[in-house]
């Protein structure tokens, strides 16, 4: 049975994930940018590329992200999966963004034009391999491991696989302003794994929903594990309620 204040925190991120999780949140987070192409294959291959490149400062990779859907022309899935990425990448030691270099990002378009033209999409990929939301990311993890392009995507699930989590939430999540849906046939969005950032670490801590800020995906998992107790169909959806909190704080604090 629940506390008083077990349930006044429930209602609270409740309220919270209903807040943030809206078609305005898609202005400052870079799922905006699956919501320029169209079409299933474009909005897919977007949205990979797009988590990929979704670390630091949104100033900073956003232009990156950016880059990519101007030199597509809006037609991702077709420029990765013919080989034009190699007119605009080039495979060189030249930095992309930040820790990320022109070669670095020469081998993840590679592993991912490979896995495009042998499965058709990632969507069947994962579904040749994967029903869960843990067996996906490690599916991910290992096919780009597999071709030399764990510089990007995580080569195992030691980590919260942070990126990969959130572009699951993007695939798997339908009903949503944000996030898109076109795996609900494959994956169960009940089990899938909170994207384990530095605000949503921070909103957890604060809350007393984790007690580690260590980035691992037992944490993630420990998290998600309370996000279950809150939303018992839908764990990810208080992703928008710590997430779009911590969000506000630090701008409050700027």
């Amino acid at each position: 049975m629940q506390s008083n204040t077990d349930i006044l925190q429930t209602n609270h991120i409740r309220q919270l994930a209903d807040k943030y999780e809206t078609a305005e949140f898609l202005a400052a987070d870079p799922s905006s940018f699956m919501h320029l192409v169209s079409g299933a294959a474009n909005q897919e291959a977007m949205a990979f590329i797009a988590s990929c490149l979704s670390y630091g400062s949104r100033k900073q990779f956003f232009p990156k992200i950016q880059f990519v859907l101007d030199a597509s022309g809006g037609e991702v899935d077709h420029w990765v999966r013919s080989g034009e990425w190699q007119n605009d990448i080039a495979d060189t030691s030249e930095c992309y963004y930040r820790l990320y270099t022109q070669h670095d990002m020469h081998c993840l378009l590679a592993a991912y034009s490979h896995m495009l033209n042998s499965h058709g999409s990632m969507k069947a990929y994962v579904a040749s391999c994967a029903t869960t939301g843990i067996e996906a990311v490690e599916a991910i993890c290992r096919y780009f491991a597999e071709r030399g392009a764990s510089k990007i995507v995580p080569k195992n699930t030691s980590s919260a696989c942070k990126r990969v989590c959130m572009f699951l939430r993007w695939m798997v999540r339908s009903d949503s302003p944000v996030d898109l849906g076109l795996w609900a046939d494959v994956i169960d969005r009940r089990t899938l794994i909170m994207p384990l950032d530095t605000h949503v670490v921070q909103e957890g801590m604060r809350m007393g929903l984790l007690n580690s800020r260590t980035a691992s995906m037992s944490t993630a998992r420990r998290l998600t594990d309370a996000m279950l107790r809150i939303f018992p169909d839908d764990p990810t959806k208080g992703d928008f309620a710590l997430f779009g909190l911590g969000v506000d704080e630090e701008k409050e604090q700027q």
